[in-house]
């Protein structure tokens, strides 16, 4: 097969830590933060523009509060489980590794044993007209390592006795939130947006703060987990008083971020970049003889971590192990050219390809890259 001649401006395709926005630079950034005591006036007042930031740009209700936490979406979304869950029954839905996550902290770290368990395999997704809404709900918006997402929010009642609690973090800023749906939301700095890791934030409802003021759950809460003190909120979380110290260059990397979308148009621009990213892919793999998306149906695709299985007959009769092997040749040959790095699936998802396809992706990248499957992919089989 010809080599093909175009190659991505930017080869950064990775799932998590996802590639910088167009333009940016390090150069280009804000560091007199740098050195200073993130509890100095100025510093606290950055901290907090980026939760007033970042509520306005995803249209977060005016009742809900907005705070940073420590250790990423996983540190945050922990943080909710361990603080709101055990007052009632726990409907949790599982389609891949990250739901797996929560249900098994869920049943063997809380040893919670009122579970209803909604599980669906790689490519799937649970049925969602048999989840509980009266008991608590745990949930990923975008299965990151399936590339199947939550259609919409229609399967919440309004009416529900419990609360939702919505893992999002490939989801925000690239599909559209139904925010009175949900009463927890949690997301990180490094996925859509592309900032650094190692910070988490949380979105909560009238209904969530309510619970963290009248529950007290019946395990012990470290220090880095605790929202309330004296059964009231600690409400300087929300205000840029983080629970633990930050990286203010991480807080100057994440404005910077929230201020591209604003220049590009804001939420709507995000999502529609994100959305053209799919429909290139799609077309692509329409017409290959060697490609499917993870993810069948095209109504639960996400547009985000776009998940891709190796259809062809040579690929699907070998074992396991030759798969993966197979993949890791692809994700080597194309990072060796320059052309992509970071692409193979998920460890725990079935042997694939995972293309990162959030808003700073340019679509003109992708579409430079998808010639370069092919070529890779028939460069193996026929060594």
């Amino acid at each position: 097969m010809t080599t093909p001649q175009d190659k991505p401006a930017n080869p950064k395709f990775s799932s998590g830590p996802t590639t910088k926005f167009p333009g940016w630079s390090l150069q280009a950034m804000n560091t007199e933060s740098l050195g200073r005591s993130h509890r100095a006036s100025a510093e606290k007042a950055k901290l907090n523009k980026v939760i007033t930031d970042s509520k306005a740009l995803l249209g977060i209700p005016d009742d809900y509060i907005v705070g940073i936490l420590p250790g990423s979406d996983t540190g945050a979304f922990e943080l909710a489980m361990w603080n709101l869950l055990g007052e009632r029954a726990v409907d949790i839905l599982s389609w891949e590794s990250f739901g797996g996550g929560w249900l098994s902290d869920i049943k063997n770290q809380l040893n919670l044993k009122n579970i209803n368990s909604h599980t669906a395999d790689y490519g799937e997704l649970p049925n969602l007209t048999k989840v509980d809404c009266d008991n608590d709900v745990v949930f990923t918006w975008n299965g990151t390592t399936s590339g199947v997402r939550v259609p919409n929010g229609d399967w919440i009642t309004e009416d529900r006795k419990g609360l939702t609690l919505c893992d999002a973090t490939s989801a925000v800023f690239a599909m559209e939130m139904p925010w009175p749906k949900l009463d927890v939301t949690t997301w990180s700095w490094q996925k859509v947006l592309g900032g650094e890791g190692g910070h988490g934030m949380i979105a909560l409802s009238p209904r969530a703060v309510n619970r963290l003021e009248t529950y007290t759950p019946a395990w012990p809460l470290p220090k880095i987990f605790r929202l309330t003190k004296s059964g009231k909120l600690i409400d300087g979380i929300f205000k840029g008083a983080t629970i633990n110290t930050p990286s203010m260059l991480a807080v100057e990397d994440q404005l910077a971020a929230l201020a591209w979308a604003d220049t590009i148009g804001g939420l709507s621009s995000l999502i529609e970049r994100s959305q053209k990213n799919l429909a290139v892919i799609e077309h692509f793999v329409e017409k290959s003889d060697w490609l499917a998306f993870l993810c069948e149906e095209a109504s639960l695709r996400s547009s985000t971590s776009i998940c891709l299985k190796i259809k062809d007959p040579w690929f699907t009769d070998a074992t396991d192990d030759e798969q993966r092997k197979v993949v890791k040749q692809i994700g080597d040959l194309l990072a060796a050219e320059n052309v992509a790095y970071d692409i193979g699936g998920y460890r725990d998802a079935p042997p694939g390809l995972r293309i990162w396809g959030g808003a700073t992706v340019e679509t003109t990248d992708i579409q430079a890259l998808l010639p370069w499957l092919d070529w890779a992919y028939d460069t193996i089989k026929h060594a």
